[in-house]
């Protein structure tokens, strides 16, 4: 007689069978939320990169060359920029192969909460620059974007696997599209959100005057005073 190896099976069948059978649930909706945040922080990250690299040029790059188109001006270098696009989704590759294989062989709820801190301490690695040069700035930039990808690469198999477990048969394309449908209020609020600190900071810099006023023989646009003494003290350095 052969004795069957191990109930879990079996228990494992009954309850994916009770999960496709459930009725829509609060719990169904808390897990679209959460899986939901996920990929909206995902998009918001990914694809603010353009229009944070725009702001970072006024700042670093004040140079002004009078015979270049001045649609040009206050421009990152293209290297740097295309960089710091690069390195992100080179890490969101790595997450993705990583954070799935972990997620089977671990479990995809613990994993899934390790690449959202990922993502937490590469965004705030984000906004902080760890030094007056220009060039380390990047870098330092380029680091945290890498690990803030492979937090974003992990974030995308498992949200969507979770959800999949956690909706019934009836309604799970639905909810799937539901979590995914967050990507698109995610590239819309980095906009958003990149005007009104355009906008509030154009408030604190009304006395500077603005480019078409700077006599010919200026060649550097007027920034904040902070940062103004931090690129003169990175031009000494240099």
């Amino acid at each position: 007689m052969i004795k069957s190896k191990s109930p879990l099976p079996k228990m494992a069948i009954k309850v994916l069978s009770a999960l496709d059978a459930a009725k829509t649930q609060f719990y169904h909706f808390k897990a679209i939320i959460i899986a939901g945040m996920g990929l909206f922080t995902d998009s918001y990250d990914l694809f603010c990169i353009p229009v944070v690299m725009r702001m970072l040029g006024r700042i670093y790059y004040p140079e002004i060359h009078r015979t270049i188109d001045q649609r040009k001006w206050f421009e990152v270098p293209s290297v740097i920029a295309s960089t710091m696009i690069g390195v992100a989704l080179m890490g969101t590759v790595i997450g993705q192969l990583v954070f799935g294989r972990l997620g089977d062989l671990v479990g995809r709820r613990h994993v899934y909460g390790v690449s959202l801190i990922m993502m937490v301490v590469g965004s705030i690695g984000c906004g902080f620059s760890f030094s007056v040069l220009t060039p380390m700035v990047f870098v330092s930039l380029g680091f945290f974007r890498f690990l803030l990808g492979v937090g974003i690469g992990g974030d995308y198999p498992l949200s969507a696997t979770i959800m999949s477990e956690f909706a019934n048969k009836r309604t799970r394309g639905t909810f799937i599209a539901g979590v995914f449908s967050m990507q698109g209020f995610g590239i819309l609020l980095s906009s958003l959100i990149t005007m009104i600190v355009c906008y509030i900071f154009r408030g604190f810099s009304d006395n500077l005057r603005t480019v078409s006023k700077l006599p010919e023989s200026e060649t550097t646009a007027p920034v904040l005073g902070m940062q103004q003494n931090k690129l003169n003290t990175s031009k000494k350095l240099i």
